[in-house]
């Protein structure tokens, strides 16, 4: 596995075009939107690639017939060098690549709940990422839902950006607060004037907008998320956006949300754990 220099990262242009499943991050990462990272079989004619958004998603994509560059990799899922400090979620196109991380992976692949889940620094664990399409006539049977006093939605400016806070958040999908104010577009929810969720774009690409949704703990359940998010695809109606969602299976509560958002489940994708 060769670390490719960003003024490289055109060699992937071309080769990402060819992936169907959900790639955007991917595409943020090539495009220097953010400071990722791509590793290559070969730095000049690269054929297998692997490509991390600094969030922690990755795409495993390309030959995956290379044995060099395969046990490299495993190698790196299992962090035997100890060179990665960062959990990773990593997906593979085309699903060839599952059949191969099977037998790279062998006995160190498992599937664990999230009940159960320990960390085992020696085990990959498998989930399943599901790609949705956005259905308009389901949105607007569902949407927009009834008024309440206690919700005000405003545009998410920089002070925001940096006043939100938890695990899905715009500043882990954006440079700085500059950067997601001139390039990306947000809508924060107030409960009770406190700020309690926001819905952005994790990321945008030609007509493209993938939607991020972060609620504040102290106010999950109490179906905010669903606002804030509509208020962003309602954004994405009138500008000419595809809104984009995505999530683990196991995520029941993202699932869900996008279920009552008019998304509809297209894709099942495996989704691997590479613990640090």
């Amino acid at each position: 596995m060769i670390l490719l220099d960003k003024n490289k990262y055109y060699q992937l242009n071309d080769p990402l075009k060819t992936v169907t499943i959900n790639n955007l991050f991917a595409q943020a990462v090539i495009e220097n939107k953010v400071s990722g990272k791509v590793y290559v079989d070969n730095e000049h004619n690269p054929k297998t690639f692997y490509v991390i958004h600094p969030y922690g998603m990755s795409l495993l994509f390309g030959d995956c017939n290379n044995q060099k560059f395969n046990k490299e990799f495993r190698d790196y899922s299992l962090n035997k060098n100890k060179s990665r400090t960062n959990n990773e979620w990593m997906q593979a196109y085309p699903d060839t690549w599952d059949i191969v991380l099977k037998d790279l992976f062998n006995n160190c692949l498992k599937k664990l709940s999230e009940k159960d889940e320990k960390e085992e620094h020696n085990k990959i664990e498998l989930n399943t990422r599901i790609n949705f399409n956005f259905n308009l006539t389901e949105y607007l049977i569902h949407n927009p839902i009834e008024n309440r006093d206690e919700i005000k939605i405003v545009r998410t400016d920089e002070q925001i950006f940096d006043k939100m806070k938890g695990s899905v958040v715009p500043q882990y999908f954006w440079n700085n607060a500059s950067d997601f104010f001139k390039n990306g577009i947000g809508f924060s929810l107030y409960y009770k004037s406190q700020l309690a969720s926001t819905a952005y774009s994790a990321f945008i690409q030609d007509n493209k907008l993938e939607i991020g949704i972060e609620t504040v703990e102290g106010f999950r359940g109490l179906g905010l998320a669903q606002y804030a998010c509509s208020a962003l695809i309602n954004y994405c109606i009138e500008n000419n956006y595809e809104p984009i969602w995505a999530c683990r299976l196991e995520n029941i509560g993202s699932y869900k949300l996008a279920l009552k958002l008019g998304f509809m489940p297209v894709k099942k994708i495996p989704y691997y754990k590479l613990r640090k």
